[in-house]
């Protein structure tokens, strides 16, 4: 699930749960949409999904007015990174995610060990997608893509999504029913869209079944794989705040400038609290998110791997504020 931090931004369903829009499905829509279903059913077969499983995943599936209407007025904010993290990341879900944590140590130290992932980023990223796991949305996935699919603002994308879902019943993980997620397609307690499902989603367990939406083995064990193989390094952090200098040139700010702590350093940065950096010579780069005005953070691989799961630079941000809360590091 990507968000924007433009003035468009758009926020993971822990915050964004309803937006109240609605509008009517005409007659000709309907028509329409059922040859549309036809067609679609026909490239299924071709690409091996069974009768049997397009029959009990696509019989009754119906346009969908108010994803159409989320998908084209996606509400606009203009908030700081502060205000975002108020919002993402309040005391309350840190205190949970402590709990949590202690609650599932056990499951979460294995998982961490196997796939090279420290445990508080796995809770924190179940934090922010889905409040751990409490707000998992309440669409047939189906029916949604579908309707993103047919409606053609992005019909590749969602096209390629929705048989991809297709597959995910097909092979046995989940039955359409209970294939519920967010109104873009996002599936289970860590909110993967089909795709990365069949990438990164693991049969943990052992039973059969890649179950994101009800077992804590699988939802931990898919995050921690989805990380690793996008090049997570458990033996970093994700970044940190910084005191800037006085003057700085700002050319060296952003994603694309990449110097070691002692480089910073030399620079005049600083700990948050004024000490030194770090003496460990990391690569990092300087992120400012409200400008050379507001808070400025170094920020390491694990950083961009987390842009690899959502290219929110809050989003990344949170997620490294919720894990340094969970587990002050």
């Amino acid at each position: 699930m990507f968000l924007s931090v433009t003035k468009r931004l758009l926020f993971p369903l822990t915050v964004l749960l309803s937006l109240g829009f609605s509008c009517a499905v005409n007659s000709s829509e309907v028509d329409d949409f059922s040859e549309w279903l036809k067609e679609l059913h026909t490239e299924a077969l071709t690409l091996g999904i069974s009768q049997a499983t397009l029959q009990a995943s696509l019989e009754g599936v119906t346009l969908i007015a108010r994803v159409i209407e989320l998908d084209r007025n996606q509400p606009e904010f203009t908030l700081t990174s502060k205000q975002y993290l108020e919002r993402v990341v309040p005391s309350s879900r840190v205190a949970t995610g402590r709990k949590l944590f202690s609650e599932h140590q056990k499951l979460l130290s294995r998982i961490g060990r196997k796939y090279g992932v420290q445990p508080r980023f796995i809770v924190a990223l179940w934090g922010i997608e889905t409040d751990f796991g409490q707000n998992t949305g309440g669409f047939s996935v189906i029916s949604s893509l579908a309707t993103l699919a047919y409606d053609g603002r992005r019909s590749e994308f969602f096209r390629t999504e929705l048989l991809n879902a297709l597959k995910i019943i097909d092979d046995g993980h989940i039955t359409p029913g209970d294939m519920i997620g967010s109104w873009a397609g996002a599936m289970g307690q860590n909110q993967f869209m089909p795709s990365s499902f069949l990438n990164f989603a693991v049969d943990e367990d052992g039973d059969g079944r890649r179950d994101i939406w009800n077992t804590k083995e699988d939802i931990f064990a898919s995050t921690a794989n989805y990380l690793s193989r996008s090049g997570w390094r458990d033996d970093q952090t994700w970044g940190r705040q910084v005191q800037l200098p006085d003057r700085l040139d700002e050319s060296l700010i952003g994603l694309s400038v990449i110097k070691t702590l002692g480089e910073w350093q030399q620079l005049g940065v600083r700990r948050a609290d004024g000490s030194a950096l770090p003496t460990r010579q990391l690569p990092a780069s300087l992120v400012l998110p409200d400008g050379i005005k507001g808070p400025a953070f170094l920020v390491y691989n694990n950083y961009r791997t987390t842009l690899k799961w959502n290219r929110s630079t809050f989003f990344a941000l949170a997620v490294g504020a919720l894990a340094d809360g969970i587990v002050e590091y």
